[in-house]
């Protein structure tokens, strides 16, 4: 990547921490996003740091979909980045108001110094927090800073007063002119008081405590008035956000108390999912989490390897209405086996159906093991507009839901289709052709890893895969294909001018004698590989000369590795 000469500035510029108190005071604003990228680039969490507490601009992107080889930020920047933020809530410089993290995490282990999903949901939600008690604490000081102030006030005022009436008593005795008449008022006094001294006691007294009375009466109501303008004014503070932040929150077992507080507890940092991720909970908790969150930005929900069964999951999916841009939904592991008959089953399903018909926005769906043969109609038939992205593995579908759904309103519109796991024979791939040829102008990705496809059956649906000129992913892995198989599946693919990705399996003929006639795909996957690499060797050569009597030796990537066959292609590309 050849970068800009704004880019190299911007990295010699940051690469010196010692020199940040000079340029920072003089940096333009336009310039403060070149510097940041570089510093995050470049791993510089001081600069990050200062960069960000003092923040020009309203918005402030960071993470985002990243481009190919690109690596995510480093553990380190990101903690400075949200500490920065605390910090710029008193700086008067920062004027910070949406901060958007989505995207920002960081699924692949292999990454060294990067921060995941289950790490960065905890990480902002401790900022949440943090930011909430350090502005409780401010707070909290000028209340009591106000009050000692209010309190001086009070007192100079009762002192001025006093010394005024000490002055006018002076002053009226220091203007009578003339000895005669002061002599003359001190004996009228005198004689008056002489005169009137029992009941003017009397009536000094009740004056006196007339004073006082009204003294403490006004004090209690400014203490009153003033202890209900503090609660007025910690009502109003609790509810002035200050940054809204937008991030992919993900929530389990050991960080739900950390998000369930981040999210409920008001303060100046407003916490945003975009996609939520929940693994491990029950449903009252999932239920719980889904009150917590704001209904406007909420567009994904991904549960997995919790035990929901169908009650659980049609208590859920009605919850998940109310918000109006949700548009996916993952449902992975959740223990919902249909194989078993149980009493109320069939009303729960029902309510299943009817929560997925609520959801007026969904476009992808995508349930994993969740074992619901048989009832693919039932589900699918209740969502008001079709879908464009199912993946349905290790569903124990049967040739009625495939004839289902190749008949269904979806077909046409799908881009994304995995079938996984789930076998296919002679009775359903008259459905999946009609299926294949009802989205040959759409799908972009198809997945039958797994599906017990052999050479006889692959050669059946060759015809109707080279169709899909849309097709940019195709996944068949695990399943039993011999080599001669295997070159007739790589001339399809290679006829695909869209494609760019085959996921193939390894041929029979690479693995250690013993195997089944037809072996399954957890066979395919625990049966060693030969050790020696003739075998391999062939069939790569064999491959690449398909590929090349094609022209598509640099535009297709052909593959039979499961763990690294770069996922990240998108299919947008």
């Amino acid at each position: 990547m050849v970068l800009s000469l704004v880019n190299l500035c911007a990295l010699e510029v940051v690469s010196d921490h010692s020199s940040s108190p000079y340029w920072l005071s003089c940096v333009p604003r336009e310039l403060y996003r070149a510097l940041l990228d570089a510093a995050f680039t470049h791993c510089r969490p001081l600069a990050v740091g200062e960069l960000v507490q003092r923040w020009p601009e309203r918005t402030l992107t960071v993470g985002g979909s990243r481009k190919a080889g690109e690596c995510p930020p480093n553990r380190l920047c990101v903690q400075a980045l949200l500490l920065a933020v605390v910090r710029g809530l008193t700086d008067k410089r920062c004027c910070l108001q949406m901060l958007d993290l989505s995207g920002l995490q960081c699924e692949n282990g292999r990454v060294e110094d990067s921060m995941g999903g289950w790490s960065l949901s905890v990480a902002l939600c401790s900022m949440v927090l943090q930011a909430r008690a350090a502005a409780s604490r401010a707070h909290r000081r000028d209340g009591e800073r106000e009050r000692k102030r209010g309190l001086e006030a009070e007192r100079d005022r009762g002192t001025i007063k006093r010394d005024r009436g000490k002055v006018g008593c002076g002053n009226s005795g220091e203007g009578s002119q003339g000895g005669h008449g002061v002599e003359e008022v001190e004996k009228m006094e005198c004689k008056t008081n002489e005169r009137m001294l029992p009941e003017d006691e009397s009536v000094l007294g009740v004056r006196r405590r007339m004073e006082i009375q009204r003294r403490k009466t006004l004090s209690e109501g400014k203490s009153n008035t003033s202890s209900n303008s503090s609660r007025l004014c910690d009502q109003d503070w609790d509810e002035v956000v200050v940054v809204h932040v937008r991030a992919d929150l993900f929530v389990n077992s050991r960080s739900w108390e950390r998000v369930r507080d981040a999210l409920s507890q008001p303060g100046p940092l407003r916490l945003h999912c975009h996609y939520l991720r929940v693994e491990e909970l029950s449903a009252p908790s999932i239920a719980s989490l889904l009150g917590l969150l704001p209904q406007q930005n909420l567009l994904g929900v991904d549960i997995r390897y919790s035990s929901l069964g169908v009650s659980g999951l049609a208590m859920l999916l009605p919850l998940l209405a109310p918000f109006p841009q949700l548009h996916s939904l993952r449902l992975h592991y959740c223990n919902l086996d249909l194989q078993r008959t149980q009493p109320g089953q069939q009303g729960a399903l029902q309510d299943m159906s009817k929560g997925l018909g609520s959801l007026k926005k969904l476009k992808r769906l995508c349930l994993t093991a969740l074992r619901l043969p048989g009832h693919l109609r039932l589900l699918l038939s209740s969502l008001s507009q079709p879908l464009e992205v199912l993946k349905l593995p290790y569903l124990c579908l049967t040739s009625t839901d495939l004839a289902y759904l190749s008949c269904s309103q979806h077909a046409p519109f799908l881009r994304e289709l995995d079938l996984s796991e789930n076998w296919l024979d002679e009775s359903s791939l008259p459905s999946l052709r009609r299926l294949l040829a009802q989205a040959e102008n759409s799908l972009c990705q198809l997945s039958l890893c797994g599906c017990g496809l052999s050479d006889t059956l692959l050669s059946a649906l060759l015809p109707s895969l080279s169709s899909c000129q849309a097709l940019r992913r195709l996944r068949l892995a695990l399943n039993p294909l011999s080599r001669t198989g295997l070159l007739c599946l790589a001339r399809t693919a290679a006829g695909i001018p869209s494609l760019r990705l085959l996921l193939y399996p390894n041929p029979l003929e690479e693995y250690e004698p013993g195997l089944p006639a037809l072996p399954s795909s957890a066979q395919l996957l625990d049966w060693p590989l030969l050790e020696e690499s003739e075998g391999r060797d062939l069939t790569l050569r064999l491959l690449e000369e398909v590929l090349n009597l094609r022209g598509r030796s640099r535009d297709l990537l052909v593959t039979s590795d499961l763990l690294n066959y770069s996922p990240d292609l998108t299919v947008d590309e």
